[in-house]
């Protein structure tokens, strides 16, 4: 083409015809290729713009049913809101129901409560009760045993009496015999049986008479105390009123019973007759409870020494040695067989009977 267009240049050189003929068939050519180009951009963007609408009726159509979904969603919510409402003053309702329950609660702890102290206060009156019904019962036993053992010591002065008679009328019998004997003695052995039954009678009714003024005069300087009694022909002191446990140490308030009890002996031994041969006895008793110290190895000597201890008290206050007499029995003459608190407390005890030598 390049040799035409010399050629035509070289045959045409005078000629500019050819020139711009290859010139707009070039032109021609750059508008047709950009035509193609154009025409096929067009194609694609129009193929292009064609997706785009299917994509936007797509979206349309994705929008429509999120705006049903929204509405739907909407009137769900209005429901949900609605529940909401309707839980709410459920809640509350329920809520004053429990606040309700709670006062209800708290009210009925605190009857509980009171109940409680109540079933307590009433336990313990009932304890108090029982206490004091064992210790009403105590008293009771205490009693009848007292009554037990005046009745044995009438039982026992009774058969003193009838050894007493039985002795008479021995005296009797070897009375007869001797009026058999010797008649002459007769008259004057039956004056002697008579003044013997006389002085034996008149010296136990003189002892006797002030026995009782003794414990009487005793009772009124000591006072009326339940741990001090008059039992039979004896009279009991608890050994806790005079002694320490354990001790044979007269304590301050024993001293003062004592001192008392040596002032109405003194009073009335002014009044018994020197002839008459009465000691006041003491004897020291212990519970069953062993002891084992060095200064008591046993029960023998701790009733003993307690025994003794009152005994020379009373010495010292002025009782004549002569009418005294101490005695000390261990655990082995109890008042009370049993093993509880009560009976261990009777069995501890200082005994002063107004007796013959």
């Amino acid at each position: 083409m390049a040799s035409r267009a010399w050629r035509r240049n070289d045959s045409n050189a005078g000629n500019p015809w050819p020139g711009y003929v290859d010139v707009l068939s070039t032109l021609l050519m750059v508008i047709v290729f950009v035509l193609a180009v154009f025409i096929l951009a067009q194609f694609f963007l129009a193929n292009a713009i064609s997706g785009k609408d299917k994509a936007i009726d797509a979206l349309r159509g994705d929008l429509a049913r999120m705006v049903e979904q929204l509405s739907l969603e909407k009137k769900t919510s209005d429901d949900l809101r609605l529940n909401l409402g309707q839980m709410q003053a459920t809640l509350a309702a329920s809520n004053a129901e429990r606040d309700q329950l709670a006062a209800a609660l708290n009210d009925a702890q605190t009857r509980h409560d009171e109940a409680e102290k109540q079933l307590a206060e009433t336990k313990q009156i009932i304890v108090d009760l029982d206490g004091k019904l064992v210790s009403e019962r105590g008293a009771l036993e205490q009693e009848r045993r007292v009554s037990a053992e005046a009745r044995s010591q009438i039982d026992l002065l009774n058969r003193q009496i009838l050894a007493l008679r039985e002795q008479l009328g021995q005296i009797e019998r070897i009375l007869r015999e001797s009026e058999e004997k010797e008649k002459a003695s007769q008259a004057q052995v039956l004056d002697m049986g008579k003044r013997l039954n006389a002085a034996l009678a008149r010296k136990v009714d003189e002892l006797t008479s002030y026995r009782s003024e003794f414990f009487g005069r005793l009772r009124q300087a000591l006072g009326d105390r339940r741990d001090i009694q008059i039992v039979g022909d004896r009279f009991v002191f608890q050994s806790e009123v005079l002694f320490p446990s354990g001790s044979a140490e007269l304590n301050p308030q024993g001293r003062d019973q004592m001192a008392k009890l040596a002032r109405t002996l003194i009073d009335i031994s002014k009044k018994i007759p020197t002839d008459l041969p009465w000691v006041l006895r003491v004897d020291g008793h212990t519970d069953k409870v062993p002891i084992n110290t060095p200064q008591f190895p046993s029960n023998w000597e701790l009733s003993s020494a307690r025994a003794i201890s009152v005994t020379k008290f009373l010495i010292a206050q002025g009782v004549p040695a002569e009418r005294l007499a101490a005695a000390g029995f261990g655990e082995y003459q109890p008042l009370d067989e049993r093993s509880d608190e009560i009976a261990l407390r009777r069995n501890r005890r200082i005994e002063l009977k107004l007796t013959e030598r």
